[in-house]
């Protein structure tokens, strides 16, 4: 007999809330060392560009939520999958927990962006392909939370949010690749490319590890999101039960009487 893979053991909530229990501080601290030496790195030892001053140290901010804004879309998805597919019972419990952490860090990335356009191209917005295409990952996320809020039902609503989540990904491509389909104002990857990093190493570092702390930051935020998921299934289900419980006894008693 084959021994369970560690998806299949952390399938258990209990098992799940255990081990997310003794994980939690250290990845909170790894992202406030993390963040704190790159926002130190940002301010202190990063230079200004030549070109843009000191307002290309925003980039330091709107990358990293850029890019957690469609790894987030990316865990979503995954999680939907597992979801349909596998059955998996946290699946769900992540999907939920990770589409208002997506949402955010795209509103991030979004304003981030504007605030880093406006002494750039002259204007805060611009119906840019890449800045339409985030915008419509961020309706997305709202669409997904929306749609799961409106519906009473929880089983219903884990299977068509998952079913819309599988649909939207569609945008990942159409974001990633918006620069080089069409003439954007946005610049081509110039961090993640073949032949190496276009940006000095000056800058590069920086970038990377802000880019970590966020990462590591979102993984922390989304294990609490889920522990409070669960908690909230659980108080739900004991809730539902005493009810059930009271109304078993009232009914008897009026049998009996």
């Amino acid at each position: 007999m084959t021994s369970p893979t560690i998806t299949q053991r952390l399938a258990n909530p209990t098992r799940f809330m255990a081990l997310s229990a003794r994980l939690l501080p250290w990845l909170w601290t790894a992202a406030g060392v993390l963040l704190a030496y790159g926002l130190w790195l940002t301010f202190f030892r990063a230079p200004p560009d030549y070109q843009q001053g000191e307002t290309v140290k925003i980039m330091f901010v709107h990358v990293p939520s850029a890019w957690l804004a469609m790894g987030g879309y990316v865990l979503v998805a995954a999680s939907s999958f597992g979801l349909l597919v596998f059955r998996h019972p946290l699946a769900d419990v992540s999907a939920k927990a990770a589409a208002p952490l997506g949402a955010t860090f795209t509103a991030l990335a979004l304003i981030t962006g504007s605030l880093w356009g406006k002494p750039m191209w002259g204007a805060y917005w611009v119906w840019d392909a890449r800045l339409t295409s985030v915008l419509i990952l961020f309706f997305l996320y709202l669409g997904l939370m929306a749609l799961r809020s409106s519906i009473d039902d929880e089983a219903l609503a884990a299977k068509l949010t998952a079913i819309l989540a599988l649909v939207g990904v569609a945008i990942l491509p159409v974001i990633k690749f918006s620069v080089d389909w069409w003439n954007t104002l946005h610049q081509p990857a110039s961090v993640m490319k073949l032949g190496g990093s276009a940006i000095h190493s000056s800058i590069l570092v920086p970038l990377l590890v802000m880019a970590a702390g966020f990462t590591v930051l979102f993984a922390a935020m989304h294990m609490m999101a889920m522990r409070n998921e669960i908690m909230r299934r659980r108080a739900k289900a004991l809730t539902m039960a005493e009810i059930e419980r009271h109304s078993g006894a009232a009914r008897v008693a009026t049998a009996e009487g």
